[in-house]
């Protein structure tokens, strides 16, 4: 079976939600195929397998539908696409402006006529058909042919609504002034006024739109297009694209950087806020990473290419942002189940407004302008944006702050934790622990205890073993590699060095190895917040290691927002009780779990889940994956590489826990903008449709407030830009 692929397509042709749902349905017929249309971005997020479909498919799956349109969206192609819409916008503005003012004689009279309680027409009958005509016919032919190709598929949409009742409007109108029926009222302002006022939503609705894409265009265009290439010891500039790895490049001061690469030569201070969020410019040297789209400082930078075009950090961050905007969120469920019946729901209450309208009142005009008023109001539009379009902003926001959100549900369910269990070093801590005591035994001097257990902590990738490594090489001790080493994840190291049979780790490794370990040299570094490294020479104690990883300054502080927020904070540690209960105790943690291996953690996950909490993780994204992958929503912490955005449901970009309670704010916040829209995509139609059954509601006011409904769900969902992170 070949490996699934995916791609992004671009959309035209949607009009309503009902579109998406149809295109989302199309494609997901195709076997091989899973597929999510979002309505807000007009775009197709689909993956597939090769050995059962392929582009060219899934583009000839759209077209068959009859007028949609479906290409490919590419980093590429998104300058065309964004030039098309606008174009599009453009001649929309036109037609509108046309239809306006066909429209606003009719609209005149009717305000005249309403303001002077006269009944007498101040336009000829004829004069308004000719009026009406061009604007039903001709601006309002776009809502005959999806009308059309909707109901050839067996479905309803937005087009189905405005068509039937713009039309049931014009043709009684035509039909009376034709035949000279004087004694009845003509309704030619409200085919023509809805279709407009449509058509100015449809406007207004795209700029919200285009507004609510904002961040990702942003990131995107922070990409620098050109750069300087150092080659044969001169400098050119030459497109971005162009570029491999292994080129050798010049940044200068206040220039961006335009792709991922590692320093070879200069010293600087980089701002990378556009990546993390951290407005404090970061120092680099020879050695250090940089990446696409941040700003140099001062210094001038001499660094190799190290990844390009789609293999950029940045390009990475934009990408799992598009697919995380195209994403479904579990609350779009009931809106997909109220769309399925919406349409052909409200025909039906159209058809009973008529015909007991006529019935009651034996005023044929009154009943037909009342069920053309039910159908002009009930538009699914605001339905279809409502969920989206708040999150498409508050997924983009997060992108802007460094909280990048794999998917919809994440985010969702990120807004329910009760519990937070979160690795203490490199999530709490620094993540660069010191060794801060060096206790040898009796007869066994400092150096030759520290460089015996460096020699054999080479071997070991832990962070303990690095920092004693570390300062064995500050110190200037000469280490040997080890032979026969056997390591235990998470606890310790045996191994041969200078015949010797050494062994490095933490008192319980000690213990399980049969050494024993006097408590009273050892109790004193764990109070303070140490680990113990014990050392041990052919089975005998000959002195303990005290390393400290000292606490982040803002943990306690984060701690304490997540407390406020309700969310209970579990520190899940390999170090034994007492300097776990250490560390919490400086942390501001009731909560910990000791002694708990890297295999452990996703047990301890497991546990609380059974418990019926929601708990969530927050940890490295490598060494704690099963526990991340065991969370009910996962927190990769600062790590901003591609296996950390794989590992968790948010990569956060900084080593910061008040990151996580910046993402728990702003899934609540979304959440909220998403429950707001759908109230007023509700409270529209519970409301007006009721009101325009019972003649309560004019066809023109009707128009303007499903016209209204689509706007003032997009405007809400863009208030939502107002959050900034740490509130």
């Amino acid at each position: 079976m070949s490996e699934a692929q995916t791609v992004e397509l671009a959309i035209e042709g949607m009009t309503c939600a009902n579109c998406a749902a149809r295109i989302g349905k199309a494609l997901n017929e195709v076997d091989g195929v899973e597929a999510v249309v979002n309505f807000a971005s007009e775009k197709a997020y689909v993956r597939y397998r090769p050995d059962h479909a392929n582009v060219d498919k899934l583009i000839a799956a759209v077209a068959q539908l009859g007028r949609y349109r479906a290409a490919v969206s590419t980093p590429d192609t998104r300058e065309k696409e964004k030039a098309e819409r606008l174009a599009a916008y453009r001649r929309e503005l036109k037609v509108f402006i046309l239809s306006a003012a066909l429209t606003l004689p009719l609209l005149g009279q009717m305000f005249i006529m309403f303001g002077s309680g006269s009944h007498d027409e101040l336009l000829p009958r004829w004069l308004q058909l000719v009026l009406a005509t061009p604007v039903q016919f001709w601006v309002g032919s776009r809502f005959y042919v999806g009308a059309w190709y909707s109901l050839k598929s067996g479905s309803g949409n937005m087009d189905v609504l405005v068509a039937l009742g713009t039309s049931m409007a014009w043709l009684f109108s035509a039909v009376v002034t034709v035949t000279g029926l004087h004694n009845l009222h003509v309704y030619f302002e409200a085919s023509a006024a809805v279709i407009t006022l449509v058509l100015l939503g449809k406007i207004l609705e795209a700029r919200a739109k285009a507004r609510a894409s904002a961040a990702i265009e942003g990131l995107i265009g922070l990409q620098p297009k050109t750069a300087w290439l150092e080659r044969e010891g001169q400098l050119s500039e030459v497109p971005v694209a162009s570029l491999i790895p292994g080129d050798i490049l010049i940044v200068r001061p206040g220039e961006s950087v335009p792709v991922d690469g590692e320093i070879i030569d200069g010293v600087s201070h980089v701002n990378e806020a556009m990546l993390t969020g951290e407005s404090a410019p970061v120092a680099k040297k020879t050695g250090d990473r940089v990446f696409a789209a941040t700003v140099n400082g001062s210094g001038l930078l001499r660094f190799r290419a190290t990844g390009v075009g789609q293999q950029t950090v940045l390009a990475g961050i934009i990408r799992l942002v598009e697919e995380a905007q195209g994403s479904r969120a579990p609350v779009q469920k009931l809106v997909d189940r109220v769309a399925a019946v919406f349409v052909p729901t409200v025909c039906a209450i159209a058809a009973l407004t008529f015909v007991g309208g006529w019935f009651y009142s034996h005023e044929l005009s009154l009943a037909l302008i009342n069920a053309v008023a039910v159908l002009v109001i009930a538009c699914p539009c605001a339905l279809g944006l409502a969920t989206p379009t708040a999150l498409m902003v508050g997924i983009g926001l997060g992108a802007r702050a460094g909280i990048l959100i794999r998917n919809a549900e994440a985010l969702e369910l990120a807004e329910k934790l009760e519990a937070l269990c979160v690795d203490k070093t490199g999530t709490l801590t620094e993540g660069h622990p010191e060794v801060t005591h060096l206790l040898p035994a009796s007869g066994i001097s400092t150096d030759e205890l520290l460089r015996l257990a460096a020699s054999l902590e080479q071997s070991s990738s832990h962070p303990l073993a690095a920092a004693i490594v570390r300062r064995a090489e500050v110190s200037g001790l000469a280490l040997v590699l080890p032979g026969q080493v056997v390591a235990e994840a998470g606890q310790g190291v045996s191994g041969d060095v200078d015949g010797r049979r050494i062994s490095v780790g933490s008192p319980t490794y000690m213990h399980a190895l049969g050494i024993s370990l006097d408590t009273a040299l050892v109790q004193p570094l764990q109070s303070s917040a140490c680990s113990v490294v014990a050392v041990a020479s052919n089975n005998s104690i000959i002195g303990v290691i005290g390393v400290r990883d000292p606490l982040r300054a803002t943990s306690r502080q984060a701690v304490e927002r997540l407390a406020a927020m309700g969310v209970e904070v579990v520190m899940l540690t390999g170090d034994n009780r007492a300097t776990a209960e250490a560390v919490a105790h400086e942390a501001g943690i009731i909560h910990i779990e000791a002694e708990t291996l890297p295999g452990d953690k996703s047990a301890v996950i497991a546990r609380y889940r059974e418990q019926g909490r929601r708990v969530g993780m927050a940890g490295d994204g490598i060494n704690d994956a099963p526990a991340l992958a065991a969370a009910y929503v996962s927190f990769a912490m600062g790590a901003g590489t591609n296996v950390a955005m794989e590992a968790a449901d948010v990569t956060l970009m900084k080593n910061d826990l008040n990151s996580v309670a910046d993402a728990i704010m702003l899934s609540r916040a979304t959440l909220r903008k998403i429950r707001q829209n759908l109230f007023f995509a509700f409270i529209y139609n519970v409301l007006g449709i009721p009101l325009a059954a019972l003649g309560m509601l004019n066809p023109v006011v009707a128009g303007a407030a499903m016209a209204a409904s689509s706007v003032s769900v997009v405007s809400n969902s863009l208030l939502l830009r107002r959050w900034k992170p740490g509130r």
